[in-house]
Formats: C-alpha cells, structure tokens, sequence
C-alpha cells in the first residue's frame, strides 16, 4: 500500500472541499468558472517550474511511494498536486470570506506586501548559487509585484489571513511528503541549492512557493470574478 502514500494524500486533501463545494452558505461550485481556469494556467506554469527542476535534480520523487505512472519526469501525483491543492486551498479562502467579514490586516496590507518584497528579493539575490531558492524567492517577488500593480491592496489583506491559515493544512501535507512520518521522504532535495533551513521536515523555500502558488491562483481567480461582475447585468 505504500506505493499509493502520495495518490492518498492527494485524494484525501480533495475530498472535503469537493463534498463541501454545494454547501448553501459558501456555495464553492458557483464559483468554478473562475476557479479551474486559474488553476489551469497556474498548473501549467508550475509543472513547467517542476519538471525543470526534476531534470536538473534540484529534487527528485521516492519510487516507494509512488504508483509509476509519470508526465514526462514527474509523477502524475505531482502533477494532480498542482490541480487539487489550489482546488482545496481556495475553498478554504472562501470559507474565510463568508465567515470573516472584516478585513483585519487591510491597513496593514501595503506595509506587509513591501516589507515582504524586500525579503524576497535580497534573499533571492543572496542567493544565486541555490536555484531553488534564488528562483523560487525572486519567482515569487515578481508575482507579488504583478499583484499589487492589477490590484493594489484590495485582497492581500483577505490572502495574508489566508495564508497564515492555509499553514495549518501545508504543514500535514508537506510534512507528509517530506518524510515527517514515514522512514523517507515522498520528495527528496538537493540541500546545495537551497538554504537547508527546515520546519520540522520541510524546507523554508517551501513556505516560499506555496505562497506564490496560491498568489498566482487568486490573483487569476479573483481577476476572471471581477471581469464576470463587471460584465453581469443589474437586478
């Protein structure tokens, strides 16, 4: 059965969010028109990323858990990874807009996107010997500056609480993959180019790329929302 660890994880981080996406109050489904098409471009964009990274070995996938199905280098569990955590992650964005009117961190939005950007772009140029965390740090930066540019701060604030919250999911999730509770790790690195800094069994750079993957998934999400209550008729 170990051979199916990363599929079961997959399938078991879809299964809520999806029985949940017909719920009355949140109503998921009714948003799916915005939300599988950023998902697709988002997908394609990271798969590209991974399967770029799988080649030059900046990490690579254990064997033992996986089923040996693969897309090109990578595992199709890697590749249903990019289609389903969004799926899921975003249901919990809306769970927190429905029950969490108020937006607490707006006034501190701009201050956090800045101070944010400073990081990531002087630890990203400290950086140039580590691919993963070079790219994944000045990636990043540069989705966030897109960001801010199309939408100001109109919803960091809603994605900052979002993505303190979504934590609590990606530390199980990525704990899981990188071996906090099995003999090895699911998906192993190449501790030369990142910056061996680790919480728990995960790498910080992972903290990195779950913040542009979900950025650039909302950013697209809600960007195909606005253009759709735009364009909608009144009354």
């Amino acid at each position: 059965m170990e051979k199916y660890l990363y599929l079961i994880l997959d399938i078991a981080t879809l299964l809520l969010p999806l029985l949940w996406s017909f719920e009355s109050k949140i109503n998921y489904y009714k948003k799916w028109f915005a939300l599988f098409p950023a998902i697709l471009i988002t997908s394609l964009v990271f798969i590209i990323w991974d399967e770029w990274f799988t080649v030059i070995e900046v990490w690579g996938f254990n064997p033992r858990y996986l089923t040996g199905a693969y897309f090109g280098s990578l595992p199709v569990e890697e590749c249903l990874f990019f289609l389903i955590v969004p799926f899921s992650t975003i249901f919990i964005y809306e769970v927190l807009q429905y029950y969490i009117r108020k937006d607490y961190l707006a006034s501190k939005a701009k201050v956090l996107t800045f101070a944010l950007l400073g990081i990531l772009i002087l630890v990203g140029i400290l950086n140039l010997d580590k691919w993963y965390t070079s790219v994944n740090f000045l990636f990043v930066a540069m989705l966030l500056l897109f960001h801010y540019h199309y939408f100001g701060t109109k919803i960091l604030g809603r994605f900052y609480l979002f993505y303190l919250v979504h934590l609590i999911p990606f530390l199980l999730f990525n704990g899981a993959l990188t071996g906090a509770f099995t003999p090895e790790p699911v998906v192993f690195y190449d501790n030369a180019e990142n910056l061996s800094f680790r919480i728990i069994t995960i790498p910080i750079e992972d903290f990195i790329y779950s913040l542009g993957l979900m950025l650039m998934n909302i950013s697209i999400y809600e960007k195909i929302k606005e253009g759709k209550t735009i364009i909608s008729p009144k009354g």
